[in-house]
């Protein structure tokens, strides 16, 4: 079976804003099926980061609701470095799909932007946005809880 057929072992794993801080830091709110899945996922090449997380860690670090302990940019540098992780351009059709979801989702443009990355790439989202896991359930995109 190819990992595009196995519903175990999806083509792309996205992750979310949070959970690639997480990742980094080691955060034992990052599950061990989740890690598991990303460390797999990350072994064949399949990790990918939106083009939306560097300026939604940005914003985040300007708020002072995370402390990256280095400078933004370096940090982000380091994390795009990850082995199996590429970045997932912001593509014109991205964009535009972010704002015609053919469904409910809260106004917040990262989460749209993520949300619109996954369906067009055909990624599964690995996050713990329990708005977002909603979605998911009932068929809107993939989703993994990133705390399982």
């Amino acid at each position: 079976m190819t990992p595009h057929s196995d519903p175990a072992r999806p083509s792309l794993i996205l992750l979310d804003t949070h959970v690639l801080v997480w990742l980094i830091f080691g955060d034992t709110k990052l599950g061990r099926n989740a890690r598991e899945a990303i460390g797999i996922a990350l072994g064949d090449a399949r990790g990918v980061v939106s083009a939306i997380t560097p300026w939604e860690i940005g914003v985040l670090v300007s708020k002072k609701r995370i402390d990256l302990f280095q400078d933004v940019m370096g940090w982000m540098r380091s994390a795009l470095t990850l082995p199996g992780v590429t970045l997932a351009q912001l593509e014109p059709e991205i964009a535009v799909a972010s704002t015609r979801l053919p469904f409910e989702i809260h106004a917040d443009p990262a989460d749209r932007i993520l949300v619109a990355t996954a369906r067009h790439l055909g990624a599964t989202l690995v996050t713990a946005d329990e708005a977002l896991l909603g979605l998911a359930e009932k068929g809107c995109f993939r989703a993994l809880d990133a705390r399982i």
